[in-house]
C-alpha cells in the first residue's frame, strides 16, 4: 500500500507517523496491512494543493492509493480576514485532491470540522443532521466536503472537533503555557463539543482508509464539556496554580471584536463509525489524563 499524506507537518500527520512507524497506536494495533506501507507526507512546501496542475502531476507521478488530506487553513479568526486564502485552501485545495485521486483510481480521506454546523441545538449531531456554517472557516471547509463527493467516488469524509496532538499548536499547549505564566485567565462556558485526541483520530482513520466503507463520518472523543470544563481539567493534569474563570461568549467577543463566531453546540455522535467499522474513541477525560502523563 502507499499513501500520500498532505498537512505532513502538522499534529495529526504527527500521530499518522507514530501509528505506521510503531505498528500501534495509544488504544490499538495497526491494521495489518499496513506493516509495509510506504508513506509520503507533504507540506506546502512539497505540494501547495491549491496548485491544480502541481497536485495532478505530482499524484499521477506517485500514483498512491490512497490520499489522506490533513491539510488546512485552521485559523478560524484567520479565515475570517482572510477569506480568499481560506477558500483556496479549504475548498480548492480539497477539490484537486478529490480530482486527481479519481484520474489515478486512489481512495481520497478529507477531514473535516464540526464548525460546518451551526452550532445551534442540545442533541450531537449525527452524520445526517444539515451543516449550516456560521463561519468562514466552516463555510470553506464545508465547500471542501462538497468538492471531495463531486469530484471523486471513493471517498471518506470524517469531520472532528477540538483536536490536540503531541506536536503543533492546539488548546491543550495553549492552556499549558498560560498555566506557567499567569495566575488567572478566563475561559467560555458556554461553548460545548468533543475535545478529540489526535492519536485516537490517525487510528481510526487508518481503519477506514483499509477498507471500501465510504461515505460521511463523525470521528471524536466521547462524552462532551465546555471549553472552561476542559481548561480546568488541563490545569488540574499540569498541576499548575492557574485559576480558570468561566465567562460567555458575548464576553469573549467584548474582549476581542474580531474573533470569529464559534458554534455553541457542536457536540458530535460517532454513529458511522459504530455501524461500520466500530467507534473505540476514548472518553475525553481519559484521552487527556494519557496526553498529559506522556508529557512528563
Amino acid at each position: 500500500m502507499k499513501i500520500v499524506i498532505t498537512g505532513g507537518k502538522g499534529q495529526l500527520a504527527n500521530e499518522f507517523k507514530t501509528i505506521l512507524t510503531s505498528g500501534e497506536a495509544e488504544i490499538g494495533k495497526c491494521p495489518v496491512d499496513y506493516k509495509n506501507c510506504e508513506t509520503i507526507y507533504v507540506d506546502v512546501d512539497e505540494l501547495d494543493i491549491t496548485d491544480i496542475a502541481k497536485v495532478n502531476e505530482f499524484m499521477l507521478k506517485e500514483k498512491p492509493d490512497a490520499i489522506i488530506n490533513c491539510a488546512a487553513f485552521t485559523n478560524v479568526d484567520g479565515c475570517e480576514s482572510n477569506k480568499d486564502a481560506a477558500f483556496k485552501v479549504n475548498a480548492l485545495g480539497a477539490r484537486n485532491l478529490a480530482i486527481a485521486a479519481e484520474k489515478i483510481g486512489a481512495k481520497l480521506l478529507h477531514v473535516s470540522t464540526d464548525y460546518v454546523f451551526s452550532g445551534i441545538g442540545s442533541v450531537p449531531l449525527a452524520e445526517y443532521d444539515k451543516p449550516e456554517p456560521t463561519s468562514a472557516y466552516g463555510t470553506t471547509k464545508l465547500m471542501g466536503e462538497d468538492y471531495v463527493r463531486e469530484f471523486s467516488s471513493k471517498f471518506f469524509i470524517v469531520r472532528t472537533a477540538w483536536l490536540y496532538g503531541y506536536v503543533g499548536k492546539n488548546f491543550v499547549y495553549t492552556m499549558m503555557t498560560l498555566g506557567k505564566n499567569k495566575d488567572s485567565i478566563k475561559v467560555v462556558n458556554d461553548q460545548r463539543g468533543n475535545p478529540t485526541n489526535a492519536n485516537d483520530l490517525a487510528y481510526h482513520i487508518l481503519k477506514l482508509v483499509n477498507t471500501e466503507e465510504y461515505g460521511v463520518y463523525h470521528c471524536t472523543g466521547e462524552g462532551e464539556c465546555s471549553w472552561y470544563d476542559f481548561a480546568k481539567k488541563i490545569m488540574e493534569l499540569s498541576g499548575e496554580k492557574c485559576i480558570v474563570n468561566p465567562c460567555t461568549s458575548a464576553e469573549y467577543s467584548d474582549d476581542y471584536p474580531n474573533s470569529a463566531k464559534r458554534p455553541e453546540y457542536s457536540s458530535l455522535d460517532n454513529m458511522m463509525l459504530r455501524c461500520t467499522v466500530g467507534d473505540e474513541m476514548r472518553n475525553w477525560e481519559e484521552a487527556i489524563e494519557m496526553f498529559m502523563k506522556n508529557q512528563k
